[in-house]
């Protein structure tokens, strides 16, 4: 067990224990190591872990300090005009991104309008993130979901799932849930998936089988089912990086950290056997905890079968959207291994749709939500960007180096300590993206500062970014939906997100340990 005595100027020493893997946050921003992950291998995700650099069991001094406007200390070329300025601008972003004065994307332009104003950005450094990837490939993402869903192939795949699945209440509960959870790579917003999707045909299904809020039967089946499939849609989330838009935010913050992009395959990898043990355990816990009334569900088989009748055999239009998903969740995954990245596999599948006209570019410019993501990620991604660059991302990580390591933990309990404060602090947050751009950069470098692995930390917090959204009613995309179903009480909605939150991350620390120990990613 090595021991790390941290000095930040101006304030006592600190100490910080490592397993013999000690990373400061002004050496790891300088050196930033190559810690690349290749998609479905285990062996090169211990090599990248192994190669991680490994200071020597001795203090660290941090770079010279400069002295602040207030008159603290902070890491020597910090821009403290032009940091404290943007720190401004970019909070009220995020206020305005939580409270909605304005559209998502409305509030960003006034961001970087204010920002370039202000002198703090240029027009090119503003603007910049326009030209990332990310971006680009989530909105090319919700236009490929809006061919999947009205060819009417996503439909047919969940009615599909229910036929073979659910005769009883936990054997429909766990047809919907593992229904979305194979819908969720190809699906990036959960908002969609579950409003557009899943809540309809839960909700059909209940109605079917008697269980119906506005005539005092929610407890019959729907008020387990909807706050089940609720509580995995933010497990699904967070096990691949195209299934919740705000995971490639994590993805472009980790990335400006780490110095090197986690790939679609590393995420989903790392998170496979954590995430099937939450959605394995999920329905199970919360029917003895919240059992419904009927637990026998023998007409949803007979009704997703009427619903499959009246579909009719499987369209072109299906067929070609099938082969198009199938074909860009293929690259997804093993695109990088022949030069081909994420936004280039969309692009194809994009192309095949447009071409055959299942999806028309008209329908492309009316999307909305697309643009509107397009344009908020881009300048949250800017705006985090440059704080970094300017520094104050590295002076703050030292002020709670010096909190979290002066209780002279462990790394391992030191990470435990700011996963713990970043996930509660969801409650004061209504969207995932808001949470990472203002919280992501920061306590990555902390974990990473205190001895925690580099690749594990950004993999875990990217994770946690979603399941934190059980918490309340308002904080992840599938929550307004299934709780506007009026199934579930509000005061039940809080007690088991609270109850699930401590069960997620009791699985992510025990299970998602062990898995991250056999990958090698520590």
């Amino acid at each position: 067990m090595a021991t790390l005595n941290v000095r930040i100027a101006g304030a006592r020493p600190v100490v910080c224990r490592a397993s013999s893997r000690i990373v400061s946050v002004s050496a790891f921003s300088a050196s930033k190591p190559a810690l690349i992950a290749k998609p479905a291998l285990a062996a090169p995700l211990r090599q990248s872990a192994q190669r991680a650099p490994r200071l020597p069991q001795r203090a660290v001094q941090t770079p010279a300090a400069t002295a602040s406007p207030s008159g603290s200390t902070a890491p020597q070329g910090i821009k403290w005009a032009q940091a404290w300025h943007l720190l401004a601008i970019f909070l009220g972003t995020i206020a305005g991104i939580i409270t909605q004065p304005l559209p998502l994307g409305a509030v960003a332009m006034l961001g970087l309008g204010a920002s370039m104003m202000t002198g703090v950005l240029t027009f090119a450094q503003a603007f910049s993130a326009f030209a990332s990837e990310i971006p680009w490939l989530i909105a090319i993402a919700f236009w490929l979901s809006g061919g999947f869903i009205r060819s009417g192939l996503g439909s047919r795949i969940a009615y599909s799932i229910v036929a073979l699945f659910g005769k009883t209440t936990l054997g429909l509960t766990y047809s919907l849930v593992f229904a979305e959870a194979l819908l969720a790579p190809a699906i990036p917003s959960v908002a969609a998936r579950a409003g557009g999707l899943f809540l309809p045909l839960a909700k059909a299904l209940c109605l079917a089988c008697g269980s119906d809020p506005e005539k005092g039967t929610a407890g019959k089946m729907g008020s387990y089912l909807m706050m089940t499939c609720f509580l995995c849609t933010t497990v699904s989330s967070s096990m691949f990086i195209t299934a919740m838009a705000a995971n490639p935010l994590a993805v472009n913050l980790a990335a400006e950290a780490l110095g090197t992009t986690i790939s679609w395959g590393t995420w989903a990898l790392s998170g496979l056997v954590p995430g099937l043990a939450a959605l394995i355990l999920t329905p199970a816990i919360l029917y003895v905890l919240y059992p419904p009334e009927v637990k026998d569900t023998p007409d949803a088989p007979a009704k997703a079968k009427e619903e499959l009748k009246a579909l009719g055999p499987m369209s072109t239009d299906e067929k070609i959207t099938a082969g198009a998903l199938g074909l860009t969740v293929a690259l997804w995954i093993g695109g990088a291994s022949i030069g081909i990245n994420a936004v280039a596999a969309a692009l194809t599948g994009l192309s095949i749709l447009l071409i055959t006209g299942v999806v028309s570019w008209k329908q492309c410019l009316s999307d909305n939500q697309a643009w509107d993501t397009l344009t908020w990620f881009a300048a949250l991604i800017a705006m985090a960007a440059y704080l970094n660059k300017f520094g104050f991302i590295a002076w703050f990580s030292n002020q709670v180096v010096g909190l979290v390591g002066g209780l002279g933990l462990s790394w391992q309990a030191s990470f435990g300590l700011i996963t713990t404060l970043y996930f509660y602090s969801h409650y004061f947050f209504a969207s995932g993206a808001a949470h990472i751009g203002a919280m992501y950069t920061a306590f990555l470098s902390v974990s990473i500062a205190c001895g925690a692995p580099g690749l594990l930390a950004a993999l875990a917090l990217g994770q946690l970014s979603n399941i934190m959204g059980c918490l309340t009613t308002y904080g992840i995309g599938s929550a307004p939906p299934y709780y506007g179903a009026n199934y579930v009480p509000q005061t039940q909605w809080y007690k088991f997100g609270f109850i699930f939150s401590l069960i997620y991350l009791a699985i992510w620390g025990g299970v998602g340990g062990a898995w991250w120990k056999v990958l090698g990613l520590w």
